[in-house]
């Protein structure tokens, strides 16, 4: 086998790796991804340009990557009460309170400091 059909096949098997984690227990979710990687995957079978499959291979990594760190699953548990499922890829950010009196101090008007400004603070 090339490595370009390797890397094309390692690519194909993470995604849906990736799917059977992030969509664990949504039967919905996890028959639409598998639907829609194998569309993408069999649509473009016929490429022989090397440089635009290293290409498709590449943003199929980066699906996969994306899929792996930003994609969460909430479910309710009681009314108004959410479950996110989060794993150890998920990315988490600091969450900055938002402050409707915060205004960017732009020399003239004197306001309040931003509320990014106290953050790094």
């Amino acid at each position: 086998m090339s490595s370009l059909k390797r890397m094309v096949l390692k690519s194909f098997k993470q995604l849906h790796r990736t799917r059977m984690r992030v969509f664990e227990g949504d039967e919905r979710a996890l028959t639409a991804a598998r639907l829609k990687i194998n569309e993408e995957y069999h649509k473009n079978k016929h490429v022989k340009d090397e440089e635009a499959i290293k290409a498709m291979v590449k943003f199929g990594e980066d699906v996969e990557r994306e899929l792996r760190t930003q994609v969460i699953q909430a479910r309710e548990v009681k009314p108004g009460v959410f479950e996110a499922k989060i794993t150890k890829d998920t990315i988490k950010l600091n969450n900055i309170p938002y402050n409707d009196n915060a205004i960017p101090t732009d020399g003239i008007s004197g306001g309040q400091t931003c509320c990014q400004d106290v953050a790094k603070k």
